[in-house]
């Protein structure tokens, strides 16, 4: 193996890792807490089976897609194209918030149960599901891993992805080996029993935001009340019926997250003079790109993009980047890949974009000037504006 080649698969651990830190692996936190729980207390064998099975399933799932990401030369995240995909994760994930609102565990068959399978079962599947609810965004590191990878034979990339699993799954696994760490956490109690119950309604909004953009669009206003509403009434329900103080805060703070998240989802409409004015980038519309004769940005989206929609709530709408684009006379495209679409694809990687979030900075003849993977501070973007725009008008 060559230095180089280690020094990229060590950074391909870093860049698993660093995944846990970014809003996309929300959705899976639940799985990993019961994964976690479920092993504590049991003796050390179970507990490192539960770790290896655990890192198993994240690896299995990377190894999978590292292969296909050679074959078949796919992007990181295409698998979230595929509305098949989105409807089986979608009711995988709200199988589990059922479990969270039964206190059960994932059901096996009984010749597989009275082989503790389904003490060992879980586990694994927790960590499958989670490298799978990872891939939709990038993180800090990974998209220099992956422009190295995608360079690579089959061999080093698939190498590459399952370094990426294994920096996933590592936190997880050290948790599982050293539950001591966990001690100085409260003394578990009927708080404990709200916050699992109050991870089934973050897997039931994990699950409709994935079914968004396979459900026709007239659903998916109501359902977002809905969920909202049935949050509201379980944490008054458990409010009401709460003993202790925990219960109540636990309740109080599931509330407030739930009207914050509603707010923040369906807030007041903003002023075209206080947003960025955002144009759809076509198939059709990309070989205009050099000829605008203005600067331009090109935001690369999807619905099923986490990451993408932080950024569209908090750096696009911050009042400085908004001005910015506004002075220097920058026009800005939105390519949406939710669906599949070959030529905002091709265009995507011609910047060197990997996957999403990605904007690209455009000078007036249509050259990238700059880029931006993974989740970015709206001063990093100014900066870039004030390359390409007129000086004067950014001081």
């Amino acid at each position: 193996m060559s230095s180089w080649l280690f020094t990229q698969i060590l950074l391909a651990i870093g860049a698993g890792l660093l995944l846990n830190l970014t809003p996309c692996v929300l959705p899976a936190v639940p799985l990993k807490v019961r994964a976690v729980l479920n092993a504590t207390g049991d003796h050390l064998k179970v507990r490192i089976a539960s770790a290896a099975l655990f890192t198993a399933g994240s690896v299995l799932f990377f190894a999978a897609l590292g292969i296909a990401t050679a074959l078949l030369q796919w992007q990181w995240g295409v698998l979230f194209q595929s509305r098949a995909l989105l409807i089986v994760l979608g009711t995988v994930l709200t199988a589990f918030a059922a479990m969270n609102f039964l206190g059960r565990g994932l059901p096996v068959p009984n010749a597989v149960a009275t082989l503790r399978g389904g003490k060992f079962l879980e586990p694994f599947f927790s960590g499958l599901i989670s490298a799978l609810l990872s891939t939709p965004c990038t993180g800090p590191l990974l998209g220099g891993v992956l422009v190295f990878a995608l360079a690579q034979p089959t061999a080093n990339i698939v190498a590459l992805f399952v370094s990426i699993g294994l920096g996933l799954a590592l936190p997880y696994v050290v948790l599982l080996l050293r539950p001591g760490l966990l001690k100085h956490l409260p003394r578990a109690g009927a708080w404990t029993e709200v916050i699992r119950q109050s991870f089934g309604w973050l897997l039931l909004a994990a699950a409709l935001f994935y079914l968004q953009s396979a459900i026709p669009a007239s659903w998916v206003a109501p359902l977002w009340a809905a969920l909202f509403a049935g949050v509201l009434a379980w944490a008054a329900y458990r409010f009401w019926r709460a003993v202790d103080r925990g219960s109540r805060a636990v309740a109080l703070f599931v509330s407030v997250i739930a009207l914050a998240s509603a707010y923040a989802g369906a807030g007041p409409e903003k002023s075209p003079g206080h947003m960025i004015a955002w144009q759809p980038l076509r198939a059709a519309d990309v070989s205009a790109l050099p000829t605008l004769g203005r600067p331009a940005i090109v935001e690369f989206t999807a619905q099923w993009c986490i990451n993408c929609k932080v950024l569209e709530k908090t750096t696009y709408e911050d009042s400085t980047v908004v001005q910015a684009v506004a002075r220097s006379g920058v026009v800005a495209f939105q390519a949406d890949l939710t669906h599949p679409d070959l030529a905002l694809e091709h265009l995507l990687a011609s910047y060197g974009g990997v996957g999403l979030p990605f904007l690209a900075v455009l000078d007036r003849e249509g050259r990238k000037v700059r880029d931006f993977s993974g989740l970015f501070t709206g001063a990093s973007l100014v900066k870039a504006l004030k390359a390409v725009g007129p000086q004067e008008d950014l001081e």
